[in-house]
């Protein structure tokens, strides 16, 4: 992405400023807070004091003046790690690596991962963000808020801007961690108006004349400042203080009104016409004006105080005051309205000659000139596609009429890609379809195959555009002729995202036969959504291949933290094989790639560390699995995928059931489904089937039945994979049902499913589902008396299940599985592993309730809560050490305080201890 460098510029202050002592002593106390919020409307100093004082401390000082253009997060981001790495170089440089992936992570996660390497800056520094009301984007303020309230200690924050931002402000200022200057401290004084009238507007005005326009303008600093230069053309200038009255917006109308009547018409006409721009230059003022004196102008504006701003060291860039520059452009519009739109054609000229198709663009669409725009937007497209500048994308987009966008194949395809991007799925196939349209005409305009082909797009172009000329526009060749190949690869994607496997492989397979063998780019995302659609659909070890064969591909391309993702696919797949140990080797060799050495930590390390806990919990380690979502949860907001915190929930819960906290486990399960983001893999473990199994532990059948009528989940089904959790889950219901009301009907079906299952499973080789509809086999049996058949079963999952190291899947069956497993041992069945299984099931039958002395007696994870109460953790606090909401904490709060008989969080922690239950 190319960065404006001037909005790094600390802007420089003229030799003549008002010095504000009592302004940079509040500014200088700041320092010891996180955030300097300075909040007021235009025209009361806000930079300028910011500026002055940053000049004056002894810390290093990053500075980022944002404009619209940073409402994309994907161009926030950038230009903050730009601004910082004014201070060290070498920052960050992970993060812009990652927004370069096709599918980057949420900004809040990068901006966290941005957090964890400010660390190694040690020496204290500032960084401002100056006009941050121009961003809009909420998804920018929420990342913004998390960034605040991790701040390394060494880093302060300022911000300045003319509405407050999205920000949690109460909690900072409940914890001291705000200075806030608002428009009531940035008023001039009378002194402070005495200098700037004197001093630095060089007028001689008498001490009353001065306390009465400090007055009239209640210490509003750009209208003493307008006030001035009005002055300076009139002969009564106490009459004309006494003039003007009323609010800002029409003290400033009039004065600007005043200032331009006292101007020369060729200077009148530079204002007005250079309003449009956001920068000034020389050579791009003479480009819109037509003049040939910029670089005088600007100079001669700047020693007169005219609101212009010097950007950068040289004088080569300034600005307008925001203010000025809004009605300077009213009157702009009101006397040379017929000419804006020449002024913007103009500036959008100078803009792409210079290399900045960002700012080309934007004048065009300001001039209305659609054409033009579609031009540069079409050749822009590549380039934004690939800095992920996919929000800024779909605004163009949406900027340009219909009937531009028709006639312009390769313009339809990129609205196609921004609108997926954006998730929407209907207005994406209706720009594929009218792209194709166009292809479809070429073809037949050349005698060719009406189909869609990679002959299509072989015609030499100018036949292509001869032929067309009157109806297509083409302006990027290149991208022209990989259309075909482009639109399959969308196709297929966007089947993915809908679930429709038949279409993913149908369009990727297309896509493949269109792109070029060299073409990373495509070639890997073809490859991989063969292998998605194979996986959906129970294929493993085909999706395995596929998928693997993809990610070759996308690593030649250089997309190294989404080959991360598709490592964390393949290991998904071998776990659902039954290949645990080659799982956890996949990940154990992404993760070297990942913490490489000197190289940042890549996108995903935290969801490597995810898997890996699940594999150590399912062999029984707790403890490692616990340390590995501990280092996750370090990692997971810097280097997490948008699927890792409602993993890392499961995950999580997954241990707590194999400590017997059902209800913490179902907490963190709600939590994982409030935290799901939807991706391009299948979802075989839905968390509903997992919140359900938990409910059949707890005995809460009729509600796990109401999830499966909900669903039209149902025992006579044909197996499907995508559903075979569900059904196996089911299964665990109807099972749990029939040795609750002692019916014979729910046996016969869930035997019946279950077998069903198994066979599906067997064709499909996933050994995972295999062991475990095996297990439930062994315990229907059981359940019936049948312990010699219970056995047959029982056998084969211990064989499958005993060179990868299962523990959990049979330990977590409890004392059934006990009995079950010691009728296999005197048979002989599998000794050693039998004889390892029984003593993990003795320790986790030794985890008995604690004594509690209660009526009532507090659950596992209201026990934990009460723990927590009798630390210094507030309740924000305690939710998150339990990784719960604050409400479902104040939930089990008040059931404690029941329970106990107590009112407070004080007489519980006693009556605790009088209990022995800490």
């Amino acid at each position: 992405m190319p960065i404006v460098t001037t909005k790094l510029y600390q802007p420089r202050l003229r030799p003549n400023i008002v010095i504000r002592p009592r302004l940079i002593e509040r500014l200088n106390e700041g320092l010891y807070h996180k955030l300097t919020l300075i909040s007021a409307p235009a025209g009361f100093g806000k930079t300028t004091l910011v500026s002055a004082w940053a000049a004056s401390i002894e810390r290093a000082v990053a500075w980022l003046s944002l404009d619209e253009g940073e409402n994309d997060p994907t161009g926030f981001l950038t230009y903050l790690i730009a601004a910082l790495q004014t201070i060290v170089p070498t920052i960050g440089e992970g993060v812009l690596h990652a927004l370069q992936a096709s599918q980057p992570p949420p900004l809040e996660t990068l901006l966290a991962t941005l957090l964890n390497e400010l660390v190694i800056i040690t020496e204290p520094f500032v960084l401002v963000l100056d006009d941050y009301h121009v961003i809009e984007a909420l998804a920018v303020d929420q990342a913004l808020a998390s960034f605040v309230e991790h701040l390394p200690p060494q880093m302060h924050l300022v911000i300045t801007t003319r509405e407050d931002p999205r920000l949690p402000l109460a909690r900072l200022r409940a914890r001291d961690h705000v200075t806030e200057l608002r428009a009531a401290d940035l008023r001039f004084t009378t002194s402070e108006a005495a200098a700037f009238l004197t001093q630095v507007m060089d007028l001689p005005l008498s001490a009353a004349d001065i306390a009465r326009l400090s007055d009239r303008t209640e210490g509003w600093i750009v209208g003493l400042q307008l006030a001035a230069l009005s002055m300076q053309g009139h002969q009564d200038i106490s009459g004309f203080i006494q003039t003007f009255a009323g609010d800002h917006r029409y003290i400033v109308d009039y004065l600007v009104e005043e200032v331009l009547q006292h101007q020369t018409a060729p200077l009148r006409n530079f204002l007005l016409q250079t309003s449009i721009l956001d920068q000034l230059s020389g050579s791009l003022c003479d480009a819109v004006t037509g003049q040939q004196e910029g670089d005088a102008q600007l100079e001669a504006l700047e020693r007169g105080n005219y609101f212009v701003i010097p950007l950068d060291d040289t004088r080569h860039w300034y600005r307008y005051h925001h203010l000025f520059a809004e009605v300077l452009s009213a009157h702009l519009m009101a006397e040379q309205a017929t000419l804006v739109s020449t002024l913007h054609r103009r500036a959008s000229g100078w803009y792409e000659q210079h290399g900045s198709a960002t700012y080309a663009i934007r004048h065009a669409l300001s001039a209305l000139d659609f054409e033009r725009a579609a031009d540069l937007i079409e050749l822009a497209v590549p380039a934004m596609r690939r800095s992920r500048q996919d929000a800024i994308l779909l605004g163009w987009f949406k900027a340009l009429p219909d009937e531009v966008v028709h006639f312009r194949p390769v313009l339809s395809v990129g609205y196609a890609y921004a609108l997926l991007s954006d998730g929407d799925l209907e207005g994406a196939e209706a720009r594929l379809s009218a792209a194709e349209r166009w292809l479809d005409t070429t073809a037949d305009t050349n005698e060719l195959a009406p189909a869609p082909s990679a002959t299509t797009c072989s015609q030499p172009f100018d036949d292509v555009q001869e032929s067309l000329q009157r109806r297509m526009v083409v302006v990027d060749e290149e991208e022209f002729r990989r259309l075909p190949g482009a639109i399959a690869i969308y196709r297929a994607a966007r089947a993915q995202a809908l679930g429709d496997g038949t279409n993913t492989m149908k369009y990727a397979r297309r896509a493949l036969s269109l792109v070029s063998e060299d073409d990373h780019l495509l070639r890997g995302p073809a490859v991989a959504l063969l292998g998605l659609a194979s996986w959906a659909s129970g294929d493993l070890e085909t999706a395995y291949q596929a998928f693997a064969d993809g990610l070759v591909s996308v690593q030649r391309a250089g997309n190294l933290s989404d080959a991360i993702s598709g490592t964390i696919a393949l290991a998904d797949i071998r776990i659902a094989q039954g290949r645990l140990h080659e799982a956890m080797r996949t990940y154990k060799r992404s993760l070297q790639e990942a913490i490489a050495p000197g190289e940042p930590v890549l996108r995903g390390t935290a969801d490597l560390y995810v898997g890996m806990s699940e594999l150590y919990r399912e062999q029984n380690d707790l403890d490692t699995a616990w340390q590995h979502l501990l280092k996750s949860k370090e990692l997971g907001e810097r280097t997490g995928f948008p699927q890792n915190r409602s993993r890392w929930c499961v995950a999580l819960a997954r241990i707590r059931e194999a400590q017997g906290d059902l209800d913490g486990a179902l907490d963190l399960l709600h939590e994982s489904e409030r935290l799901y983001v939807r991706d391009f893999f299948p979802n075989v473990h839905p968390i509903a089937a997992r919140v359900s199994r938990v409910w059949v532990a707890q005995g809460r059948l009729d509600e796990a039945f109401d999830w499966a009528r909900e669903i039209g989940l149902s025992a006579h089904d044909a197996p499907c994979y995508l559903r075979e959790f569900a059904h196996i889950t089911l299964g665990r219901m109807l099972l749990a049902q029939s040795k609750s009301d002692c019916t014979e009907y729910s046996m016969l079906e869930a035997m019946e499913l279950l077998e069903r299952l198994l066979h599906a499973a067997e064709e499909g080789k996933r050994t995972g589902s295999i062991i475990e509809i095996l297990m439930l086999q062994a315990l229907a049996h059981q359940m019936q008396g049948a312990i010699s058949a219970a056995l047959v079963p029982l056998e084969r999952a211990l064989m499958l299940a005993q060179p990868e190291g299962y523990v959990r899947i049979f330990v977590d069956e409890g004392a059934a599985m006990a009995h079950l497993l010691e009728a296999a041992a005197k048979e002989g069945i599998a000794t050693n592993y039998v004889s390892q299984l029984l003593v993990a099931l003795g320790s986790a039958e030794n985890r008995t309730p604690i004594k509690q002395g209660l009526i009532d007696p507090l659950s596992q994870r209201e026990l934990n809560v009460l723990r927590l109460l009798a630390t210094d953790l507030n309740g924000p606090q305690i939710a998150d050490e339990l990784v719960v909401s604050l409400n479902t904490v104040r939930t089990h709060t008040k059931n404690i305080y029941s329970k106990l008989g107590v009112n407070n969080r004080r007489a519980a922690v006693h009556r605790a201890e009088e209990l022995d239950l800490l």
